[in-house]
């Protein structure tokens, strides 16, 4: 199963809006600015819940096999807002298939950054509408 880049970034939206998270930038999007590099690195979603904010990050298979991964978890989530010096929850969507491995990578990462990180699985299922699903089954009664 092979998603896209944008198709993952969207399941990853998809998410932030299940747990209340009102989208401020995201990568790959038409309406809504791109967003800043956090560090050195790039994220694909940015999110606010009233004050709290989140970031997001949808790993491909090159990211999850690439050794820099834990330094970038470690950084992202470790950040906080600037005035009110409260943690940002870090959302990531990963693959199904590799959902596993990186939720054992997680096991090195420390206790204080993991209670902001959030993971989640990007499933092309998702994607769906679920009134096509709906509608496709046959009617009881007429």
């Amino acid at each position: 199963m092979n998603i896209s880049e944008r198709k993952a970034i969207d399941l990853l939206v998809n998410e932030f809006w299940r747990l209340g998270f009102f989208t401020v930038s995201r990568r790959l999007g038409t309406y809504l600015p791109e967003p800043e590099d956090i560090g050195k690195f790039k994220v694909d979603v940015i999110g606010r819940q009233k004050e709290k904010y989140a970031i997001g990050i949808a790993l491909n298979k090159e990211d999850i096999f690439n050794p820099d991964l834990i330094e970038k978890i470690n950084y992202l989530a470790s950040r906080k807002t600037r005035l009110s010096d409260k943690p940002i929850l870090l959302l990531i969507g990963v693959p199904n298939i590799y959902f596993k491995q990186v939720k054992e990578l997680l096991f090195s990462v420390d206790e204080k950054v993991k209670k902001n990180i959030k993971l989640t699985r990007i499933l092309e299922e998702d994607f769906e509408s679920r009134r096509s699903i709906r509608h496709s089954q046959q009617m009881i009664f007429s």
